[in-house]
Order: structure tokens, then sequence, then C-alpha cells
């Protein structure tokens, strides 16, 4: 099965390329890797949310953000080489913001490495970083950023 079956399967449309918000592309490959600038949870053109996480934003909604940016993510690098051609992820790197003493960044996190493992199975094991941050872009509370064989 490719990975546009596995998420027509599973009723994941990847989203319409989010436009750059600064002076970047969305996704560079180099060799057989496929590197992705920091995606935000942007929907439709719109951020789905502001706030830092344990604050404004609860750890579960964040969680949600962080699969909404990772399928972002997904779609710039359908852009550049086609989901099919994707062999293996190889790194996540989230980033919260998070509020004073917020301390689970790697659950938020989870959210963006889980979908990845529904839609590639064991090529969709990745090493990963969870961040705590003071701010991000835009007042963003989550972003995420992406590595994947091709």
């Amino acid at each position: 099965m490719s990975w546009s079956q596995r998420l027509a399967e599973l009723g994941i449309t990847l989203p319409e390329v989010a436009a750059p918000v600064a002076a970047y592309v969305p996704a560079v490959r180099s060799g057989a890797q496929v590197f992705t600038s920091g995606q935000l949870p942007f929907v439709e053109g719109e951020l789905a949310a502001t706030g830092k996480v344990g604050g404004e934003v609860s750890p579960e909604e964040a969680k949600r953000h962080a699969r909404t940016c990772v399928l972002n993510a997904l779609a710039a690098v359908d852009a550049l080489v086609g989901i099919d051609s994707v062999v293996r992820v190889v790194k996540v790197v989230g980033f919260v913001a998070s509020a004073e003493g917020f301390t689970g960044q790697p659950a938020v996190v989870n959210g963006a490495s889980e979908v990845l493992g529904e839609i590639f199975g064991e090529a969709g094991a990745h090493a990963r970083s969870a961040v705590g941050v003071a701010e991000l872009p835009l007042g963003s509370p989550v972003e995420v950023e992406l590595i994947v064989e091709v």
C-alpha cells in the first residue's frame, strides 16, 4: 500500500502547503533527505490557536495542534517530492511555547509522533526532540519540523 493510499484509508487529507511567514521555503531536499521548515498549526490559512501551553492552551489542545503541525510538514514534503517517495521518518523536532513551570513538552509533541506512526507504521518510528520555549512565531503554542528519508 502506498502512503497516499494509507492517508486515504485513515481519512486524512493533507492540507495546502502553509505560506511561509518570513524569508524561507517550506521544505528543502538534500540528497536522500527532505528537511521541512518549522510548521505552525495553520488551518485553512489561519493560526488555530495562540498562547502558552499550560496557560491559555491546555496540553490536550496543544497535542492536537502538534498533529496539525506535522500534517502541514507532510504537505510540504508532498509538494516537494510526493508523499509516496518517503522511505521513513528520520526526526521530529517539536517546540512548545510553555507557561512557567510547564514540563509536559514530550506529551504535547506526541500529537505529531502518534499520527506519523498511524500513517507510516514502522517507517514512522523516529528520533525526536521536544523543547520548551518562551515564545514562538505569531504567538503559536507549538511548532514542528520534520526530516524524512526519500
